[in-house]
């Protein structure tokens, strides 16, 4: 039922957290009386994805940090988000560990000098796999929203891909953009 779905918008995650303390994913949460949290499933350099080869502008293969997480909503795991950083950027950085980064990663981008200037995301829908479905504890026949999101600084140069499933039926996006 959409009307009882998280409604959720990518600008929180954008820009660095508020006086560098938490995160947004949780500050979002609590704005709207709700707990969110996220358990690390995995850091550190693997050989990137063709998808994620192709965000990032690099050869399937190169190496790249991915942070792998599962998001949770009042303790309901609500979106598996994977994010990936070029090697050059994010190695040997507090992205590719599994302890939380105070002000979030696009605060430690932005103090390691990479800020992003302009955000592409693509929506598709599909059916989840078997470990999707067990992550996300959906049933067989709910199909999942996935988000590919590119973040681009001010040269037109990728900083971070981020490939995001989420149970359709309990998120709803939310678009807002500035006209003129």
């Amino acid at each position: 039922m959409v009307s009882d779905a998280w409604i959720s918008s990518s600008m929180p995650y954008l820009r660095p957290v508020e006086g560098g303390q938490g995160d947004a994913w949780g500050e979002e949460a609590a704005a709207h009386g709700r707990r969110g949290t996220q358990r690390i499933l995995h850091a550190g350099e693997v050989p990137a994805p063709a998808v994620v080869a192709r965000l990032l502008r690099l050869e399937n293969g190169d190496t790249v940090v991915v942070r792998r997480r599962i998001m949770y909503l009042d303790e309901q795991p609500c979106e598996l988000t994977d994010s990936y950083y070029p090697a050059h950027i994010a190695a040997g950085t507090g992205l590719a560990g599994t302890a939380k980064i105070r002000g979030g990663a696009v605060a430690l981008l932005a103090e390691l000098g990479h800020v992003g200037h302009r955000v592409r995301e693509d929506v598709t829908a599909r059916m989840p796999d078997a470990q999707q479905r067990e992550l996300l504890r959906t049933g067989a026949e709910e199909p999942v929203l996935c988000l590919e999101r590119v973040v681009l600084d001010g040269n037109e140069r990728p900083l971070q891909a981020d490939l995001i499933t989420m149970p359709a039926q309990r998120q709803r996006l939310r678009y807002e953009l500035r006209m003129g």
